[in-house]
């Protein structure tokens, strides 16, 4: 009789274990002749050496399916102790899935193209309307290369622009504070990684969220950086910003050109970023438009109402210059 320790390290337990233990139950009946006592993430076995070494293979191959798929089924768990391959969850274009097991895809033509950009770029563009999936997507990506061991860490970031508002003093500490402005990425993040692992992650700076002007100074190492809301940048943010990138690092922008919270002052960093730097090998431009929109259909026909208005008042105002400059040709 042999003792020994399993600990669990990529997947969060709670999933593992299943709804009210009964993954663990089902594992301890297909191995009768082993005691096994499950605590956090620790499984802790006693029994026959060939038995135990059976075990152990199992239970790792049911850690990766887990970590891979967010999920454990009973029927998952009886296939592999049986040396049997579970049936594939995945389909052609899974990028990762989320914490219910769904797989997470490109849902259009440019977010698959954005997908095969950032597999053959250091640095993709994604530019498009709200609703588009581009920091989705994004995230979704560099959730998949942290998964795989590609990267060391996630580092995602944004300008702390308020859209149109004037918040004035947020309480609390800086966490507190900059919050609000990342609540976004945070959404996105609690799709795709386990409560429990995305905390860990979070504690031991695997996965940071910082506002943009955090980033001064520092050289990101093996990881992704995600700029979201790259319009309300200034130019020197965005040049700050891409110049921080590393060894093994990529980068994917994200922004809107239409949803610029700047002071008109203010040139957008995102805009003059897209002009000086088409044509450098090594970075990808990806144009996503009102057809890739993945939200409430009404999103689709509240941006083409916006674009409407804005072409005719485009329009109205080209027609009023147009009518001063003739003004002021008239001779006297």
């Amino acid at each position: 009789m042999i003792e020994k320790l399993i600990v669990l390290e990529d997947i969060d337990p709670v999933i593992f274990y299943g709804v009210n233990n009964a993954n663990m139950q089902l594992i301890k009946a297909l191995y009768p002749k082993l005691r096994i006592v499950a605590r956090g993430n620790v499984i802790k076995v006693l029994g026959d050496e060939e038995e135990m070494c059976a075990f152990e293979e199992n239970i790792t191959k049911l850690e990766k399916y887990c970590a891979e798929y967010n999920s454990l089924k009973e029927e998952v768990i009886i296939d592999i102790v049986k040396g049997n391959a579970p049936q594939a969850e995945k389909s052609g274009n899974v990028i990762v899935f989320s914490v219910t097991g769904k797989p997470i895809i490109p849902r259009s033509e440019n977010q698959l193209k954005l997908v095969e950009a950032f597999s053959r770029n250091d640095m993709v563009f994604a530019i498009g309307p709200a609703g588009s999936g581009k920091t989705y997507t994004a995230i979704a990506l560099a959730v998949r290369a942290l998964k795989n061991k590609e990267i060391k860490k996630i580092i995602l970031s944004r300008p702390a622009v308020e859209a149109g508002e004037k918040l004035g003093f947020l309480p609390g500490d800086m966490k507190d504070k900059i919050d609000p402005y990342l609540q976004p990425l945070y959404d996105a993040l609690q799709d795709m990684v386990p409560a429990a692992k995305l905390k860990e992650y979070m504690e031991l700076n695997i996965i940071q969220i910082a506002p943009l002007a955090f980033m001064r100074g520092r050289t990101l190492n093996d990881a992704v950086v995600i700029l979201d809301e790259a319009q309300n940048t200034t130019t020197q943010q965005i040049k700050m910003f891409l110049t921080r990138m590393g060894m093994n690092t990529k980068m994917i922008v994200t922004g809107d050109m239409t949803q610029i919270d700047l002071p008109q002052s203010q040139t957008s960093g995102l805009v003059q970023a897209l002009r000086i730097l088409k044509g450098v090998k090594g970075i990808s431009f990806i144009e996503l438009n009102k057809k890739d929109i993945v939200r409430h259909k009404l999103v689709t026909q509240i941006v083409e109402a916006y674009e409407k208005f804005d072409k005719e008042a485009k329009a109205e105002r080209e027609k009023r210059k147009a009518e001063q400059a003739a003004g002021q040709q008239l001779p006297a």
